[in-house]
């Protein structure tokens, strides 16, 4: 993969090259700023894009922002955001437009290897990858989504896991269940929610937007 790594703190974003160069994969450009990332993410046009979400020059949103406009010329741009803390408002924006290819991680999960990289090729394959401690923080919320209130205890477990990111093989793996339990949980949640789309991948991104749309 061709990846773009905008990161303002030197020793986090040289690691996140080093890193991902590990991993057999090419960093073609990094930066520091919002515009310079925003620069960067049109003109490489990568398979993912590492972006933080706080970058200078005032230190709020300016990744994000950069991410989001990027987004907008080049819808489906896989981009993997970066954030020091659970911020469920970034996570929502970024799934607004319902297109996947989006993950939101905690900055100290860069530090599990596998599990980063891991979600930076589901990304790049144009689904979803949520920290887990996002998927917590959103859980111990409640749910106030009326839909939501329908599912079942376990349609709960599968929807969590499906925003982390995970397939129905491995969503079955985790919840010790076959891959066809799975999609026929898959399926009744599916309903259950209004999603109609014929598009797995998009239905299952939809299904996500709404468990994220959460207060």
């Amino acid at each position: 993969m061709r990846i773009v790594v905008a990161e303002d703190l030197y020793l986090l974003r040289d690691g996140m090259v080093r890193l991902i160069e590990a991993y057999g994969h090419e960093v073609v450009a990094t930066a520091t700023t919002g515009p310079e990332t925003l620069d960067a993410l049109l003109k490489w046009h990568t398979d993912v894009a590492v972006v933080d979400i706080r970058m200078p020059p005032t230190q709020s949103d300016e990744g994000l922002r950069a991410a989001l406009a990027a987004r907008r010329e080049l819808p489906g741009l896989p981009v993997l955001i970066l954030s020091q803390y659970v911020e469920q408002l970034y996570a929502r924006e970024l799934l607004a437009d319902g297109a996947g290819g989006i993950g939101y991680f905690l900055k100290e999960s860069v530090f599990d290897a596998d599990q980063f990289v891991d979600a930076l090729e589901r990304v790049a394959g144009g689904g979803t990858a949520m920290d887990p401690a996002v998927i917590a923080k959103l859980l111990s919320s409640g749910p106030s989504d009326r839909r939501l209130e329908g599912l079942t205890e376990r349609e709960h477990s599968v929807l969590g896991l499906m925003a982390e990111g995970l397939s129905n093989q491995a969503i079955g793996r985790r919840l010790f269940l076959s891959e066809s339990a799975i999609g026929k949980y898959t399926t009744s949640m599916f309903g259950k929610l209004g999603i109609t789309d014929d598009d797995d991948s998009n239905r299952r991104v939809l299904a996500v937007l709404t468990y994220l749309n959460n207060p």
